[in-house]
């Protein structure tokens, strides 16, 4: 394999981390191993997601207990609920958006930090209304995550392997989901006692600690470090990030390209995200988001008492604390074999969706979750085994398009769409417009359950879906492959 010794022009950050080898006859190596920095700082990323995961659904087992404990009301219920959505919401746009002012490792490691904090506080909660608190501060670190590690990700990886990169990162959320779901009936199962929710949440405190630690010790983003003029830092960390055995490439040396200098010269608060330039990337990134959050969260939240409530398992003795734990964990074994469905959606993701683009990806999964809604409604008609199959076959159908689809693509589509300058807040922006959308669900599911009934809110959520669809095909901007330093330039419909 030829090694270039000699000086070579400078280039940009993003070439340099697709750049391959090449033989002595100009042969094109096609696979390059990520580096042990790549992969450190994937592997970090990973635990945003999983933690907002398995804080979120745990919430779903967890809920029934604090109801006991701290005798809820519906609309404190309400509340808790729907605490860490808005903590989600808040934080996407308060703190993740500051990673473009401080630095992407910087807030990657401050939002962890919080996170933990507020874990922690949870854990020795007095009352239900420190419990929303803390939930909402826990909910807030969450949030800042959501554009901070798709960033850490996205520009640091190679464009061609970005796609599954970062969904492989966000397919986190599914395995959090699981665990935390499996969490709370192991513990359920081992502590029948209404203060079994606190363990729950505990067992995330320690791995929260460790992940800390590790992000310390990543490189920060260059592509952020050369857009704010600090090309000499930004070589270091791209030096840093694709050290390897042997070297190469053996020398650092990058291009002020064009698109920086125009970036720094582009006004880059909110207001940039509604120009003429981004109007139709911020729409594109954030409407769609929104109608998928109404389903996926408020379906995610309550599967466990939808589940109870339908299938016919559950005792009606609300002053009967063994029977309520019964209750919960009867519902969370069923919700733990639903969950199963987003890890194999989200591995779908993965393997499609740098082949067959996000748009596509995103447009299917929205009407396959109308389908899989649907199902679930119309075994609202009917009882015994085959009420049991439409209702868990509409639930696993959902998991697994919603995944495939706008859970998945919503969230890697709004970290692409935006220039490096606004990258941060774009995304921050679009999640927490999203998450507009999780809170509403989330607050107003139990009044809705009671007052109009599972099947017609089943199908308000079949007609979101089917306007996610169209939305999407609408505003489409198709990013698969696409360099993220050409983003800003005049986006292309696919």
């Amino acid at each position: 394999m030829a090694v270039n010794t000699g000086p070579t022009p400078p280039r940009s950050v993003q070439n340099y981390i697709d750049e391959t080898p090449v033989w002595r006859d100009g042969t094109e190596t096609n696979f390059v191993p990520l580096t042990s920095m790549q992969k450190r700082i994937w592997l970090l990323a990973t635990a945003g997601k999983f933690f907002e995961g398995m804080v979120v659904f745990m919430t779903g087992v967890a809920l029934p207990l604090m109801v006991v404990e701290f005798t809820l009301t519906p609309s404190q219920k309400g509340i808790i609920g729907a605490a860490v959505l808005a903590g989600i919401l808040i934080g996407a746009t308060a703190l993740g958006g500051l990673s473009d002012r401080f630095g992407r490792k910087r807030m990657f490691i401050t939002e962890l930090i919080i996170f933990v904090g507020f874990l922690v506080a949870l854990v020795f909660s007095p009352s239900w209304l420190w419990t929303a608190i803390f939930l909402l501060g826990m909910g807030a670190a969450l949030g800042c995550d959501y554009p901070t590690a798709h960033l850490v990700i996205s520009e640091s990886i190679p464009s061609k392997d970005r796609g599954k990169m970062v969904l492989g990162a966000f397919g986190f959320q599914a395995v959090g989901a699981l665990v935390g779901t499996a969490v709370g009936y192991l513990i359920l199962a081992n502590i029948p006692e209404v203060t079994a929710w606190r363990w729950m949440y505990a067992s995330a405190i320690i791995p929260a600690i460790l992940v800390i630690i590790g992000r310390f010790y990543i490189s920060d983003s260059a592509q952020w470090l050369l857009s704010r003029g600090e090309k000499a830092q930004a070589e270091h960390e791209i030096q840093r990030l694709l050290a390897r055995e042997p070297q190469y490439p053996q020398g650092i040396e990058l291009a002020e390209t064009a698109t920086a200098s125009d970036e720094r010269r582009r006004a880059t608060g909110f207001g940039a995200l509604f120009s003429r330039a981004n109007r139709r990337a911020t729409v594109f990134a954030s409407l769609p988001w929104f109608l998928q959050d109404l389903g996926t969260y408020g379906i995610g939240i309550f599967t466990p008492t939808i589940l109870a409530a339908t299938v016919g398992h559950k005792t009606d003795s609300p002053h009967n604390i063994a029977d309520i734990i019964s209750n919960d964990i009867i519902a969370a074994k069923g919700a733990a074999i639903l969950d199963l469905l987003l890890i194999i959606g989200i591995l779908a993701a993965v393997f499609l969706a740098d082949r067959i683009g996000r748009v596509r990806l995103q447009v299917i999964g929205f009407i396959g979750c109308a389908a899989g809604l649907a199902l679930a409604a119309l075994s609202l008609n009917t009882s015994g085994a085959t009420q049991m199959f439409l209702l868990f076959g509409g639930f696993m159908l959902f998991n697994f398009m919603t995944n495939l689809g706008p859970n998945a693509q919503t969230y890697l589509i709004a970290g692409e769409v935006f220039p490096t300058a606004i990258r941060g807040k774009g995304a921050g922006f679009a999640a927490s417009f999203a998450k507009i959308g999780a809170v509403t669900t989330a607050f107003l599911f139990p009044v809705l359950l009671a007052d109009i009934g599972t099947q017609n809110l089943l199908m308000i959520l079949i007609g979101t879906s089917i306007a996610g669809a169209l939305i999407t095909w609408l505003f489409r901007i198709e990013t698969a492959g696409l360099n993220l330093e050409d983003v800003g330039r005049e986006p292309s419909r696919d």
